[in-house]
């Protein structure tokens, strides 16, 4: 798209055609995870700009746009075409353009004479955004619109719920036009993913027998990587596991999503200032804001996002010891040769000796780059750290994989709860309603009084609580609890590395637990229908085949080979705990893979304020 709609030329060492790029907030949602400004340079955008900002004419350049195709786009369209505002527009639509807003934009390029213009118009199907390579999301902007609460809403109408259905199924269609394949779907029944499952069968089965039209034919077809044999599309619901997305979390990606501001693969952090005191009377330091990206192309990220916590302050440390090394051998060659101070040039010219010190020179930017990750990771995993000390994140974290595993816990929970060091009042919610979710029998009358006081007295707010209630006893007649497997996280001794005084992190009284690999729900049914296994928790998932003439309802599959390649789709909300979990089980399975997606991506806390407001009477 970037390229004009055309596959870049590799190896031409001609210079891009310099282009200016017009995006919308949709637009730049999607293309913010996956290029880098740099990136963007190098494919010639030489500006990037927001549809409705205001932009001065360029006359001689060619503009690429993309957007979605909504009324008050369209009309901004039409009025640059009027404005003569660039040489030539490349229309790229996120989402299919309807003929009626079509024939708009031709009647505007007629009438502001810029026919020749407009030189190419796209549909792109590109309404997705991708967070790595093996998980998606479906929207950033209105994500409120397409959330659990939205659509967990008592009030809500048949007409509103048909219309968030809507709005996943054009993403997931767009999804699958981007992957090139038809999936086989199954989902569970009576749940909102069932009613994506229909109206997505129906999507794909029009297009298809759609022959002009179809965008499952030809060329784009093997494009994908799945060309020999389709994926399995594992449609569930949130309301399956909602214990799962209130955990504490131990891993690092999980961790950074729960407690600081990630989003969309950048974090953003308030550097504490300085500790020296400021002077009685003066203005507090004001704090500054960071910003990270943690993207593919930062291979401790890629390398770590997985591991545990302690884990990971142990591999900065590591890192930053073996840049230390590599930085003093850099001086040492230098000193020796007595060109201290010297610029490179001077260091080129001296002939012999210098293979050492080149080599060593040639990887300065190598150095520099492992130097910005290590205090980028410094940075974060401290920040991170420092929630963990000061709310017992740790102690959280064991505690509810204790309850959730049905082991024998060491403490009671209202003790837990009226403990004033442990943990914030949200902490103390999301702890009481995992236990309250996973609890075979619910807690007695007086049982739960006794435990709405206490969290009363910690200061939580009791509507989340209202709605898990009523949401359990509907479920109860629906099915029996998750069970969530039964291993407990296991203490290893204290930090070796860590420990020690040189370190960076201080991590005293942090407990080092490693996890166990144990299957959530999610990773559980992926399992039961990509392998095939018999099982009732997933025997009556629904089936369906858009390439079958007539759809069936059956549950019966007719494929009876186990999957290669499988897509979880979370209707309802994911989370990174149930990413890392699936991309732990698929470690597992050599040549299988996982995609995992979900209509929005929300943390912990968020979470809670969406079953508060489904609570709030």
């Amino acid at each position: 798209m970037l390229n004009f709609n055309v596959p870049p030329v590799k190896n031409s060492t001609g210079e891009p055609v310099w282009k200016v790029l017009i995006y919308d907030r949709f637009g730049q949602d999607i293309i913010s995870p996956l290029l880098s400004v740099k990136e963007l340079r190098d494919m010639g955008i030489t500006l990037h700009l927001l549809l409705h900002s205001d932009r001065d004419a360029i006359p001689d350049v060619p503009a690429v746009y993309f957007v979605m195709p909504t009324e008050e786009n369209i009309d901004r369209m039409c009025q640059d075409l009027r404005n003569q505002l660039y040489e030539s527009y490349y229309l790229n639509f996120i989402s299919a353009i309807s003929r009626s807003k079509l024939e708009d934009i031709a009647n505007a390029a007629i009438g502001a004479n810029a026919v020749t213009q407009v030189a190419k118009v796209f549909d792109q199907y590109l309404n997705f955004i991708t967070l790595e390579d093996d998980m998606f999301v479906l929207c950033n902007q209105n994500k409120e619109l397409v959330s659990y609460r939205a659509i967990n809403r008592p009030d809500i109408t048949d007409t509103e719920m048909e219309t968030i259905m809507d709005t996943i199924v054009d993403s997931l269609f767009c999804f699958f036009v981007t992957l090139g394949a038809i999936p086989i779907i199954r989902c569970s029944r009576g749940t909102a993913a069932e009613m994506v499952a229909v109206k997505l069968d129906k999507k794909l089965r029009e297009n298809l027998r759609d022959a002009r039209n179809s965008l499952f034919t030809g060329d784009t077809l093997g494009a994908g990587q799945f060309s020999f044999q389709r994926p399995l599309l594992v449609l569930v619901d949130r309301n399956i596991d909602l214990a799962t997305p209130l955990h504490h979390t131990w891993t690092y990606q999980a961790l950074v999503h729960d407690v600081l501001d990630f989003h969309l693969n950048r974090v953003n952090l308030e550097e504490s200032a300085g500790t020296e005191s400021t002077p009685a009377g003066a203005r507090p330091k004001k704090k500054n804001k960071k910003s990270y990206d943690l993207t593919t192309s930062d291979k401790f990220w890629q390398k770590h996002k997985g591991s545990p916590f302690p884990e990971v302050a142990e591999s900065v440390q590591q890192e930053l010891e073996s840049y230390r090394a590599q930085e003093d051998e850099v001086k040492r060659l230098k000193s020796i040769m007595g060109i201290e101070g010297e610029d490179e040039g001077a260091i080129s010219m001296l002939s012999d000796n210098t293979a050492k010190l080149t080599s060593a020179v040639s990887s300065l930017p190598e150095l520099l780059e492992k130097k910005r990750l290590i205090d980028l990771h410094t940075n974060v995993a401290t920040a991170v750290l420092e929630h963990i000390k000061s709310r017992k994140l740790d102690v959280y974290f064991e505690y509810e994989e204790k309850i959730m595993s049905k082991s024998t816990l060491d403490k009671s929970l209202l003790d837990m709860i009226s403990d004033p060091d442990a943990g914030t009042p949200e902490d103390k919610m999301r702890l009481f309603l995992i236990y309250y979710i996973s609890s075979a029998q619910a807690p007695s009358e007086i049982d739960l009084e006794q435990y709405k006081k206490a969290l009363m007295d910690a200061g939580c707010n009791l509507a989340p609580l209202s709605y898990i209630k009523q949401w359990k006893a509907f479920t109860k007649m629906a099915s029996a609890p998750t069970s969530y497997g039964n291993a407990t996280p296991k203490p290893l001794g204290l930090f070796s590395r860590v420990m020690n005084t040189g370190s960076q992190f201080v991590m005293e009284g942090v407990k080092n637990l490693v996890l166990k690999q144990q299957n959530l729900p999610v990773t559980r049914i992926l399992d039961n229908l990509m392998e095939m296994k018999s099982n009732p928790e997933t025997d009556d998932y629904r089936y369906f085949d858009p390439k079958m003439l007539r759809g069936s309802d059956s549950s019966v599959p007719r494929n009876k080979n186990p999957f290669q390649e499988a897509i979880v789709f979370v209707v309802g909300g994911g989370n990174y705990i149930e990413y890392q979990n699936l991309i732990d089980y698929i470690k597992g399975k050599q040549g299988k893979h996982v995609l995992y997606g979900c209509s929005e991506l929300f943390n912990a806390t968020q979470f809670i304020k969406q079953l508060s407001q489904l609570g709030q009477k």
